[in-house]
């Protein structure tokens, strides 16, 4: 297990979307956050009704340590009621990717040695 997360945001539009991960990022609570252009659909119970809608799924590389103020930030930032916010704990991963997302946020970690 590690530190790591991903967080599956579902937004109305790609813009909303790239300008939730953009502030993400620029923030450093996240390393990276992929937006998935083609839309998605959604099913799902909303005031007692069925309803269907197409969104755009974000993915963000993050670290448990910043996960309140990521959520923070996207509800601030996202035009949902109740935005879905997932986090799915990272349990492997390449080291070398591992350490670019602490990097990335600003979180000290070892350095990668080539070997000669």
């Amino acid at each position: 297990m590690t530190d790591k997360i991903v967080v599956l945001v579902t937004c109305a539009s790609a813009r909303e979307a790239e300008k939730i991960g953009h502030a993400l990022v620029e923030q450093g609570l996240a390393a990276c956050a992929n937006v998935i252009q083609s839309p998605v659909k959604s099913v799902y119970r909303w005031k007692g009704r069925i309803e269907s809608a197409r969104e755009f799924l974000m993915v963000v590389k993050t670290v448990r340590s910043r996960f309140v103020s990521l959520e923070r930030t996207i509800k601030e930032l996202h035009s949902y009621d109740v935005p879905e916010i997932l986090a799915l704990p990272v349990v492997a991963g390449s080291r070398s990717y591992l350490e670019w997302i602490s990097e990335s946020i600003g979180i000290p970690g070892p350095t990668i040695r080539k070997r000669a």
